[in-house]
């Protein structure tokens, strides 16, 4: 029944996002209770009968074709996460007793590549946000996670949880729930990880926040874009971020945040690095 419920609530408030007046339907004449298309709507922009669009959106249809999956996708409008997003929730097998992942490595190269990228925050990101290694610049402007206990380290939790977060990362609100799109994206891929269902009660519990944004089913894979944050000790930073699956595992993320040579970015960042090295005795 809960991954029905997931399926009928992500297609639902797809279909409310959309204004009926840029679809090209013709008017009826109902009237409108409720956002976005009707059923019957999404139906025909799609090629399906109104009863077999039901049915699917009920959990009662089941392997839908490439094709048709591919007409829903038009006809709501998803981006490529939403795509894969649906696709994850109509492949989502049978309940399973959750168990949990096993513990995510990052191979030597990788922490080789992370030290050699000295200049600007660097860090691998796992299954579920799991911060699993990070330079020393992404400690300094972002948090140490080294210092905190393994189960921990984890973005999310540091930009839903830590006071700290609020005051450090620019437009907050925004990074918070676009973090939140991207845990919905992970739990449609991996429907039974314990570990990410512990994250997502424990979010649930402690941020005020997080149930809004969880029930938009908004969902969201990273790629790049900008990131602000305030140091305490350097003032405002702007980067612009990359990130890249690591070759080999698609389960690890490599997250870069790139600065404008000569900015005030890279300025700051000198300054801080200079600050922060170790120093030989």
């Amino acid at each position: 029944m809960a991954a029905n419920r997931e399926l009928a609530d992500f297609l639902r408030t797809r279909r409310a996002r959309i204004n009926p007046d840029e679809t090209g339907l013709p008017s009826d004449g109902r009237v409108r209770r409720v956002p976005g298309l009707r059923r019957d709507e999404i139906a025909r922009l799609a090629g399906v009968s109104t009863e077999y669009y039901t049915r699917l959106e009920q959990g009662r249809a089941t392997n839908p074709s490439a094709e048709v999956v591919d007409a829903l996708c038009r006809a709501l409008r998803m981006d490529p996460a939403e795509c894969e997003h649906l696709r994850d929730l109509l492949a989502r097998p049978a309940p399973a007793r959750r168990t949990p992942a096993p513990p995510q490595r990052v191979r030597p190269g990788l922490h080789l590549m992370l030290h050699t990228l000295e200049h600007v925050p660097a860090f691998i990101l796992g299954r579920r946000t799991d911060v699993l290694a990070t330079n020393r610049l992404a400690r300094e402007v972002l948090t140490d996670f080294d210092a905190l206990p393994v189960p921990q380290r984890n973005l999310a939790r540091y930009y839903l949880l830590d006071p700290a977060a609020r005051e450090q990362v620019g437009d907050w609100e925004r990074i918070a729930a676009e973090t939140v799109a991207v845990l919905r994206l992970e739990a449609g891929r991996h429907p039974h990880d314990r570990q990410l269902a512990d994250l997502i009660g424990e979010l649930t519990v402690k941020s005020p926040e997080f149930s809004t944004w969880w029930n938009d089913h908004r969902v969201l894979r990273r790629t790049h874009g900008t990131k602000r944050y305030h140091h305490p000790v350097v003032g405002d930073l702007e980067f612009a971020y990359e990130s890249f699956q690591v070759p080999g595992d698609t389960d690890q993320t490599l997250c870069v945040y790139n600065v404008e040579p000569a900015s005030p970015t890279a300025e700051a960042l000198s300054l801080l690095t200079s600050w922060t090295a170790p120093h030989s005795t």
